[in-house]
Order: structure tokens, then C-alpha cells, then sequence
């Protein structure tokens, strides 16, 4: 096994896949483009539905990738050897070209191969694939077994998993509502004990995964199947292969660390970390440096704490690092330098980041100085609450979960802190109770969510498109009305409206927001055609089209224009689509809706959001 740098891993990646016809494409905002399915991108192929859909990739049909992924589902689980909110998948896709053999091939070749891929050692690897769906129709993926014996691995560290494990994405808890691309998959584990753990039957292999003895490191999903609301329904157009690599993970197995922690991904962040702090507290230490690498990351992609969507995500994270970095003894206002540590290790590689180093350290530290007047104020609603504990007028001395339910949802304490504020005053807190009232905070936050980001990439019911055209002009008139330094700065669309952040410090006034309507709605009313072309990059920007999602792109670029010539057009965007022929069609079927705006208000700061309908 070859001793790499997390540099090397990524750079030897996608060099492998270049060098088998592979377009080497830029990762995708972290923030999902054109109403999502979720908050965030968390998987390297969500970027890519459209086009694993069937649509036509600029870049061709066979492309590789470091995506940048946020998840925030085991938040609570961050500070083991494994688990982080902010990781990089390294992906290659296959839309349509290659399928199984060439994908079990070339992953087995870029595992083990010294020369050009990582040197891992083919006695310490183990491989799963699928056992089959009867009631699903679907078979027994021999074909997968075959391919994995035919490159090497015997069929004894060959086992055969049911679909919680191996198919994508996996149902969890009985519970299934993937709309889009889906299909079987098969899992590369390694060996990370000192001796080996040689051949292992099926029930050995199971616990050494429990135990992460063996780790996964690789996945290949063979999608050839469409599902709708948890329901396979057919197949695709085309058969796709999509992989993921986690980058932390083949990091901590080729440097021989204990933890993703342990690897050069987090040197220098933890490093300034045991500068600033008087505790030895590992995990304290691993949560404050994996949330302050979130938290860089995702406002590089635009994204600003607030109270609701992805500033909510950002506003917890970050708030959880100022506890966790008080746990460690750290001075108020340290988060600002751990920002700087962590642009310094990623900058070279993420040039967004590094383009808004200052901005990013004063969003964080302005965030931490917000965070902590609030912590003032919970402390007082804190004590008002429990000065009849705490004096001993009642018997019983535990928290109510009401309270402890408020200081988290209101004020941002973290349970550990109500742990310990509640233990100073005499007091117990029932975990249990408090744990299903978030849960049942969650369902409900997540059931609205469902609602509000249904459709994503893959929705191309009618209303969406409209509204999703209707952004466009909007954008535009926006700019005409306001000035040209109005940005993009996030989308969300619906089936009842449109919602459209962009960069403006000022309140709209009534006349503002009706110049803007009468434009858009002249727009319709004129019948422009909406047309798309695929340009060169360079190209691209020569004419015009606006872009506003840092470096995302690759070469060879879609751009939607609004208007006769992509030269002349009204509108013309960076766009994966899709959008109605023509603007027309916003003004419905008996031709008289009307575009309003609903709403218009500020989200952050510098940041401004309107909601609009077509009526």
C-alpha cells in the first residue's frame, strides 16, 4: 500500500478516469441549482439526476468528479472515527456508455494498481453485491459476482446483501420515497486491522463491518431502474453507472489513521485547534474542526446563517462549534483563525473558498458574537424557568422536556449544554423525553420540507417549468430595475410559486417591484421563445450569459436564452433546465395570468428573497 496525501488521492482519481475517455467536470455548489429534493447536495450523483435521467450532459457521457457533499442526518454522530457533515466523494458516471464490466474492472484497477492507482493490497479487500428482490422482480446480480471473480477477487470474500445495503439509495427504517435514478449496487470494504483478517464466512464478515474492522471505501451503483415515490416504475432510457469514493475514507485506509480525523485532511485545522485550547478533549476537538470546515464551505457556496433552510443548517453547525469550542477552553472569537486554517489547506484546491477568505472568517465571527448574546439571553429564560427547582418549592427535580425543548429550538443550546447548565442548578434532564419531542420536531420540519423541495431536478411537472422560466426573466428585470450587481443567490420552486434570492441591500420600493413585474410580464405577453444552446465556456461568457455559482463549470456549458439569437436574447443563463418553449405559455391557458410579486423580503445580509406567483 502506497503512503498519499489527500492531494495525490484526488489528483491520481481523476488522472485514472481522464485516461479512460472521462471528462474531468468541476464540483457542483453544495447548494443544489434549481429547486432540490433536499437542503444540500449529499450524494455525488445528485447534481447529475437530469442527466442520468436521460438528458445530455455538455460534457459528454462519461465524466468523473470530487464532489463537495454536506449531510446532517448523524450531526450527534460527528467526533467518532468516521462520521462528518462536510466530506468529498469522488465519483466517475457513465451515462449510457459503459455498464458493469468495465465499472467493476476499473474500480478493482484503480484499487490495487501501484502505477496509477492507490497500491491497496488485494488480500485485505472484501466485495458485496446484490442478493435480489423476488417480490421487486428483481434477480440475483450473478453477473456482478462473475465480473468480481473474473478480475481477481475470490469468490469466498464475495458476498451476496439484501437491499438495505446494497441498493441505491438503500431504504431506511422501512421507509421509501426516492423519486429519480436508482438500481443495485456493489461495495468494496478493506481490511484496516494490523494482522488480517483473512477469508471470513458471511457471519464473521458482517461483524467486522459492524466493528469497522473493514471499511467501505468504494461503491458502484448500476441505475437501470426509475422509481417514483418509493416505487420502481421502469427502466431508464439508458443504463448508468455511477461510483463513490469517499475521499476522508481512502485517506484514513492508505495513511494507516484510526480516524478520518488522523489524516492530512484536518492537520492544520487541528493543529490551530491545540494551539488555542486547555482541554484534551478528542472529540470536542474533532467536532469544533469538522463543523468549522462545514461551515467555510458552505458559505464559499453562498449560504448565510439564518432561521430558515440551509442559513438554519449553517446557524446550528456553527452554533455547535462555539459550544464545543468553549468545552475546549478556547478564547471567544478563536473560530475566526480556525476558518483561516481550514481556506489555507482547501483554497488551493477550492479557489471560491479562497477568493472569499475574508468574507468567510467575518460571517463566522459575526455569527459566534450573535450566537453568544443569545446564549445570554437563554441563560436568563433559563433561570426564570427553573428558580422554583432550583429554590425547592417543587419535590420533583428534573427539567421538564418543554423547557429543554425551548432552550434548543429557540435559543440554539446544545443538549449538552442543558445537561450541564441544568446539572448546576440540581437538576436532571430526561434525554428520552427530550429526544422524542426533537424527533417529533424533525418529522414535521422534514414532512414540510418534502412539500416545499418535492420535485427537484428530476420534476418536470407543468407549473414547475413555468415557474422555473419565469426565474429567469425575473433575474433579468431585476438587474434592469436594480443594477447589474443583483446575483443569483439561490432558487426554490413549487407547483403554486417561485421563490428567488439575489444580492441587493435595500428594501424594494412599491414602484421598484412594479417596474419589475411590468417587465416580466411584457416578456410573456411578447411570446419569446425559450432556446438553449451548448458553448464553450469561454463562449459563453463572451455573449453575455450570467453565472453566478463560483466554479462549478466545466469547459463545455448549457446556456438557456430567452429571445431569437443567444446574441440578442433577453435572458441567457448557465442553466440545466428544463423550462417551457416559450413565454407564453406563463400567461396559462386562457392567456390572462398575470406574474406578481408576493412577497419580498430580506433574508440575510446583503440578501434579498421574492416570492411570486403567476395568477
Amino acid at each position: 500500500m502506497i503512503h498519499m496525501q489527500s492531494y495525490e488521492i484526488r489528483s491520481r482519481f481523476l488522472q485514472f478516469f481522464e485516461k479512460r475517455g472521462h471528462a474531468i467536470i468541476p464540483s457542483a455548489s453544495l447548494v443544489p441549482e434549481n429547486d432540490p429534493t433536499v437542503l444540500f447536495n449529499t450524494a455525488g450523483m445528485q447534481p447529475l439526476v437530469p442527466y442520468l435521467m436521460g438528458g445530455k450532459h455538455p460534457a459528454g457521457n462519461r465524466l468523473a468528479d470530487s464532489q463537495k457533499c454536506v449531510r446532517t442526518i448523524d450531526i450527534d454522530e460527528v467526533g467518532d472515527n468516521t462520521h462528518l457533515t462536510f466530506f468529498e466523494m469522488l465519483g466517475n458516471w457513465s451515462l449510457g456508455s459503459y455498464f458493469k464490466e468495465e465499472a467493476i474492472q476499473w474500480s478493482y484497477e484503480f484499487l490495487t494498481s501501484k502505477t496509477e492507482g492507490l497500491g491497496l493490497d488485494p488480500a485485505r479487500l472484501y466485495v458485496t453485491v446484490f442478493e435480489g428482490d423476488e417480490k421487486a422482480g428483481i434477480p440475483k446480480d450473478t453477473e456482478a459476482f462473475q465480473m468480481w471473480k473474473k478480475v481477481g477477487v475470490p469468490e469466498h470474500r464475495i458476498y451476496f446483501k439484501g437491499a438495505d445495503s446494497n441498493w441505491w439509495p438503500a431504504v431506511k427504517n422501512g421507509k421509501d420515497t426516492w423519486t429519480g435514478p436508482t438500481g443495485p449496487c456493489s461495495e468494496m470494504f478493506y481490511d484496516v486491522t494490523e494482522k488480517g483478517l483473512g477469508d471470513l464466512t458471511i457471519e464473521q464478515y458482517n461483524h467486522a463491518d459492524e466493528t469497522q474492522q473493514v471499511v467501505e471505501i468504494w461503491n458502484d451503483v448500476f441505475m437501470e431502474f426509475e422509481k417514483k415515490e418509493g416505487k420502481i416504475v421502469g427502466k431508464l432510457a439508458q443504463k448508468n453507472v455511477d461510483t463513490g469514493a469517499g475521499l476522508e475514507r481512502l485517506c484514513m485506509v492508505l495513511q494507516k489513521a484510526t480516524s478520518v480525523f488522523d489524516t492530512d485532511l484536518f492537520d492544520t485545522i487541528l493543529g490551530k485547534i491545540d494551539e488555542f485550547s486547555t482541554s484534551a478533549d478528542t472529540r470536542a476537538k474533532r467536532i469544533v474542526a469538522d463543523h468549522i470546515r462545514t461551515a467555510v464551505f458552505l458559505i464559499g457556496d453562498g449560504v448565510l446563517p439564518s432561521n430558515t433552510d440551509q442559513g438554519y443548517i449553517l446557524r446550528r453547525i456553527l452554533r455547535r462549534a462555539v459550544r464545543f469550542a468553549d468545552v475546549l477552553g478556547m478564547k471567544h472569537g478563536s473560530l475566526f483563525w480556525l476558518a483561516g486554517a481550514v481556506i489555507e489547506k482547501f483554497g488551493p484546491v477550492y479557489k471560491n473558498i479562497l477568493e472569499q477568505v475574508e468574507f468567510i472568517k467575518k460571517e463566522i465571527d459575526t455569527e459566534e458574537q450573535r450566537f453568544r448574546k443569545t446564549l445570554e439571553r437563554g441563560l436568563k429564560e433559563f433561570n426564570w424557568h427553573t428558580q422554583t427547582y432550583v429554590n425547592g418549592t417543587l419535590v420533583e427535580k428534573e427539567l421538564p422536556p418543554s423547557i429543554a425543548f425551548e432552550l434548543f429550538t429557540t435559543y440554539g443550546f446544545p443538549f449538552e449544554l442543558i445537561v450541564e447548565e441544568a446539572r448546576a442548578r440540581g437538576l436532571t434532564v430526561d434525554k428520552d423525553q427530550f429526544q422524542n419531542r426533537i424527533e417529533a420536531h424533525q418529522m414535521r420540519s422534514r414532512s414540510g420540507a418534502e412539500k416545499k423541495f418535492k420535485g427537484g431536478l428530476a420534476d418536470t411537472d407543468e407549473m414547475s417549468l413555468k415557474y422555473h422560466t419565469a426565474t429567469h426573466l425575473l433575474h433579468q428585470a431585476l438587474r434592469d430595475v436594480l443594477g447589474t450587481h443583483v446575483q443569483q443567490k439561490g432558487s426554490n420552486i413549487t407547483a403554486e410559486r417561485l421563490r428567488f434570492d439575489f444580492a441587493h441591500t435595500a428594501k424594494m420600493t412599491d414602484e421598484e417591484k412594479k417596474k419589475v413585474e411590468n417587465i416580466v410580464n411584457e416578456k410573456i405577453s411578447a411570446g419569446l421563445p425559450m432556446q438553449v444552446v451548448e458553448l464553450d465556456k469561454s463562449e459563453a461568457e463572451k455573449v453575455g450569459a450570467l453565472h453566478f455559482f463560483g466554479d462549478k463549470y466545466g469547459e463545455k456549458v448549457t446556456v438557456y436564452y430567452i429571445g431569437d439569437s443567444v446574441q440578442t436574447a433577453y435572458s441567457k443563463e448557465f442553466c440545466g433546465g428544463p423550462h417551457v418553449k416559450n413565454t407564453k405559455e406563463l400567461a396559462g391557458p386562457a392567456g390572462d395570468w398575470k406574474f406578481k410579486i408576493a412577497k419580498e423580503e430580506a433574508v440575510s445580509a446583503g440578501v434579498r428573497r421574492i416570492k411570486a406567483v403567476l395568477a
